[in-house]
């Protein structure tokens, strides 16, 4: 189990992020088209999971956001925003901000990613969805940088996420 913060308060996850030099969990969530998606989709690309609790909220939308605008011009890389929130909702968003080079995916079918991937929520008002989290995975889907955000209500190291791709 790993310890965050929600506005100072701790807020316990159902375990640790995957170890640096790691296999990535495989995964299955949904996306917009409301497909399932899973790690193979990406293979051969480098992946940045940008883990949220909600695009509904500031710091989640800035994150994307500047993701987004990181990625332009990546081809080898798939940023993957994954997060609770329908894909309806996913793909309102993305539109409404005209962000186009992010992946949303939802976990509404499933809380398998959140739990193999140790950042679902186990007590605090957010329980059941995950917390701030950045993983980034290589081409040969090991993981190469890890990031659960100490406090939820904050952004998380651009630099350093940035600097493993």
């Amino acid at each position: 189990m790993a310890t965050t913060a929600l506005n100072g308060d701790p807020v316990n996850t159902n375990g640790d992020l995957p170890a640096i030099g790691s296999q990535a969990p495989d995964f299955h969530l949904t996306n917009v088209d409301l497909k399932d998606v899973s790690l193979a989709e990406f293979a051969g690309k480098k992946k940045l999971l940008n883990i949220v609790p909600s695009l509904d909220t500031p710091v989640c939308a800035t994150s994307t956001q500047k993701f987004n605008e990181e990625a332009k011009g990546r081809d080898d890389v798939a940023v993957l925003i994954i997060s609770a929130d329908l894909p309806f909702a996913q793909g309102r968003f993305c539109t409404g901000e005209k962000l186009d080079n992010v992946i949303p995916l939802s976990m509404m079918r499933s809380r398998n990613f959140a739990k193999d991937y140790g950042v679902l929520i186990q007590d605090s008002p957010l329980a059941g969805i995950t917390a701030r989290a950045v993983i980034v995975i290589d081409e040969n889907d090991k993981v190469v940088y890890a990031q659960l955000v100490p406090e939820i209500t904050e952004e998380p190291d651009y630099e350093g996420a940035l600097g493993a791709l």
